[in-house]
């Protein structure tokens, strides 16, 4: 059975042009990274970024080489749609964007770990069998169909995503809508929609809208008599948030993943007329099935396991951040933080307030109050600075308050704790956050 479901051949029109989408689609974003400015702001105009840590040896190229360096990954995007040396640019794409994504955290998204897995998943998919370049210097590539698993990969990877959005707004921020008004705000000088967005009535569509989008697409895009339904709702959903909140190619990346819900034929009629249809219908099944299965299995464990590790970690993920990255926890919240950083001397006791303005960007100061592991880096960094002039000091984080979804302030660092001498933990809870408000209170939210 599970055979048939997974070594079936089908026709690869879904595939081939959801590479030419795709390829398309990544040399936008990095060409257009380079043209409005994203990568001054992000990584070039700060002294050092915060990495994920454990990666610190992964900093921007010095000079221009952060510009070259995307314009690379851009120039590869072309090469993708194309199908003009496949694989080797599907694999220093994934490479290259892994590397951009883990040496900076200052501008996460969610989406940027989602085109990670994508192009992960790519690298191993027969993409360039069909419509591409590299068919003129070896014919014997070419072939109309691809097996089923390679559908199912790319619908269970969103299956896994919009289910885990839609579970993470079920908390009562979100149900309160009280998380929207606050997204919201800064919409307000939009032209045309800017006042409508602030309308409660709005924030009500919006919420029930988002939680019964992420839960329902995957299914009503998969069953034929919803889905030309399901598509529409994601033509209106993606190109409101393309509008709205502004990030980049992702919008239509998810619509260009609708390509694998509709019949095979369906694609091939539309988008390559003069292509003959694959009407064979056999289950073939490879030598490399067990690797299939094994590879595989152990990828989609890891991505069903990812999104829920913050409920094994002490207090609210809310509060203390630990388990939120890498876990489809989008547009949940807003935090807001305020920090002093307090050097002590250990050999003469002498104390030194710290001026974060004369480290960090104006980007970078909107991150640093609120979220513990930019603080516990920022810690290690005036460590290692003050180790270079042949002092060994302590690090104190004083007077640190966050509010969270625009809640009182309340206090958030411990600070008694010395956090040049504290370490991550990176699969636990970090004592020195202090406990949130209702960490006594209210149940940890998904």
């Amino acid at each position: 059975m599970l055979n048939r479901f997974l070594f079936s051949k089908i026709d690869n029109s879904p595939l081939i042009i959801f590479r030419i989408f795709f390829g398309i689609l990544i040399s936008l974003e990095c060409y257009g990274a380079i043209l409005t400015g994203w990568i001054k702001r992000t990584l070039v105009e700060p002294q050092f970024t915060f990495n994920f840590i454990g990666f610190d040896w992964l900093q921007p190229l010095p000079g221009y080489g952060m510009y070259v360096y995307f314009f690379i990954m851009g120039t590869l995007g072309v090469m993708v749609a194309l199908g003009y040396k496949y694989r080797f640019s599907i694999i220093s794409f994934t490479l290259l964007w892994t590397g951009v994504y883990l040496m900076q955290k200052t501008s996460y998204n969610n989406h940027y770990y989602l085109l990670i897995l994508i192009s992960f998943i790519m690298c191993f998919l027969p993409a360039h069998r069909s419509h591409s370049f590299d068919l003129r210097s070896n014919r014997g590539l070419k072939s109309d169909s691809m097996f089923a698993y390679v559908k199912w990969a790319i619908v269970l990877q969103l299956l896994i995503v919009y289910t885990y959005a839609s579970i993470a707004k079920l908390y009562g921020d979100w149900l309160d809508f009280g998380i929207i008004r606050i997204l919201m705000l800064n919409k307000a000088s939009y032209p045309i929609i800017g006042e409508l967005l602030q309308e409660p009535f709005i924030h009500k569509i919006m919420g029930v809208y988002g939680i019964l989008f992420d839960l329902l697409v995957v299914p009503a895009l998969l069953w034929k008599p919803t889905r030309k339904i399901a598509f529409i709702a994601s033509v209106f959903f993606h190109l409101f948030n393309s509008i709205v909140f502004q990030i980049g190619i992702f919008p239509y990346l998810s619509l260009a993943f609708t390509v694998f819900f509709f019949e095979p034929e369906t694609i091939r009629r539309i988008f390559f007329k003069k292509k003959p249809p694959y009407l064979l219908q056999k289950i073939e099944v490879p030598s490399f099935r067990n690797t299939v299965y094994i590879l595989g299995g152990l990828y989609f464990v890891v991505q069903l396991a990812l999104p829920i590790r913050h409920h094994f970690i002490k207090d609210d993920v809310l509060w203390t951040e630990e388990g939120h990255r890498l876990s489809w926890r989008m547009m949940l919240r807003s935090r807001s933080g305020s920090i002093k950083f307090q050097v002590v001397d250990k050999e003469n006791g002498e104390k030194t307030t710290i001026n974060t303005k004369d480290y960090l960007t104006k980007k970078q100061q909107r991150r640093i109050g609120g979220y513990p592991d930019f603080i516990w880096q920022f810690a290690q960094r005036l460590k290692k600075e003050y180790a270079e002039k042949g002092k060994d000091i302590a690090v104190y984080a004083l007077n640190s308050k966050v509010s969270v979804n625009g809640k009182p302030y309340r206090a958030f660092i411990d600070p008694t704790v010395d956090l040049a001498s504290a370490k991550w933990n990176y699969f636990w809870h970090n004592e020195w956050i202090l406990p949130s408000p209702t960490a006594e209170k209210v149940p940890k939210t998904f």
